[in-house]
């Protein structure tokens, strides 16, 4: 008899998040790994929150960076060496052999983006694989009633890409995703001070930005913050100012992106769905839902109601969760 472990992986493009059967979440780590280039094959430096704190600052010896990109993996090596790590850490000291492993892709992924997901994840030790799509594992999460004949209509707003579904009966009715998320946020940032300040700012100064004072509809309390980079006229260090109206203007691009995406699924719809969806409104999850006035700006949009699922970050991997303790999809 071979004795496993069932854990259910959120394989986001930012964090990755591990739950095991029978305990809960045990694992939040960003989705980072170093590797030292010197060595041949590449050997792992670290993994996660470590790894994180390396980018921008590594010598020319190490890289860090992020294996997935867009929510599909970039590099397959290095995601399957990042699974392998997180994997090893759910399992700790286990006499268990063997991991049996749910994951979350996105639903709008290629036959072989869904392979090289499959895969990775048996390379990195798993005895058993099964993918659940990220729009039906958030919709569980969000405790909709997925598997009664009334539609429900979920947004998951990642860090690589945003996702919604119309979910009913146990299946997704409609669907639509774009490749655009909370990295997208950071990058428009980043573009736009650098157009309008000559200010050079890295990826974490843009994130720090955008949980600070980001938002996608004018709110009380807007503030201005002083931010530090290096000016591209004379190269010096150098502070300046930026507003929550400036943010919005940097950011209104991508957000409307998501906007489109989610109305153009409302147009799919069919009638007695849409009807429910009417009535019940529209559920956020992911990072980008903690966005501020996101869901304002999509009831101003949509003329329905939106609202914040209670726990947005976890709400994938607490269905994949609930999927294993149900012993759902042959786990």
């Amino acid at each position: 008899m071979v004795l496993s472990q069932d854990f259910g992986i959120d394989l986001g493009t930012s964090n990755t998040v591990v739950y095991a059967k029978g305990k809960g979440i045990i694992i939040r780590e960003p989705s980072v790994v170093a590797m030292d280039v010197r060595e041949n094959p590449s050997k792992v430096v670290a993994v996660g929150a470590e790894a994180k704190t390396m980018i921008g600052r590594t010598p020319g010896s190490i890289t860090a960076q992020k294996p997935l990109k867009n929510g599909v993996i970039a590099d397959y090596e290095m995601t399957a060496d990042m699974l392998r790590e997180f994997i090893k850490k759910a399992q700790g000291k286990s006499l268990f052999n063997r991991a049996r492993v749910m994951l979350s892709i996105p639903s709008g992924v290629t036959e072989v983006e869904r392979r090289a997901v499959h895969d990775a994840a048996r390379n990195a030790g798993a005895r058993y694989v099964s993918l659940i799509e990220v729009p039906m594992a958030a919709a569980i999460g969000a405790g909709l009633p997925v598997g009664e004949p009334v539609g429900s209509m979920i947004a998951d707003l990642g860090a690589g890409t945003s996702e919604v579904a119309v979910v009913s009966l146990g299946d997704i009715v409609a669907s639509n995703s774009v490749r655009v998320g909370g990295d997208d946020l950071d990058e428009a940032i980043i573009a736009y001070v650098r157009r309008k300040h000559n200010l050079l700012i890295g990826s974490r100064t843009a994130e720090d930005i955008k949980i600070k004072i980001g938002s996608a509809y004018p709110y009380d309390g807007e503030a201005a913050i002083n931010i530090k980079g290096r000016n591209l006229v004379d190269g010096l260090p150098k502070n300046v100012e930026i507003t929550s109206a400036e943010v919005r203007e940097a950011i209104s691009d991508s957000v409307n992106q998501i906007a489109d995406m989610i109305c153009e699924t409302l147009e799919k719809t069919p009638p007695e769905l849409a009807s429910d969806i009417l009535d019940k409104g529209i559920t956020l999850s992911g990072g980008g839902a903690l966005l501020r006035g996101f869901d304002k700006l999509l009831s101003h949009i949509t003329k329905m109601p939106v609202k914040v699922c209670e726990n947005p970050l976890d709400c994938v991997v607490l269905g994949t969760g609930r999927c294993l303790e149900k012993n759902v999809l042959g786990l």
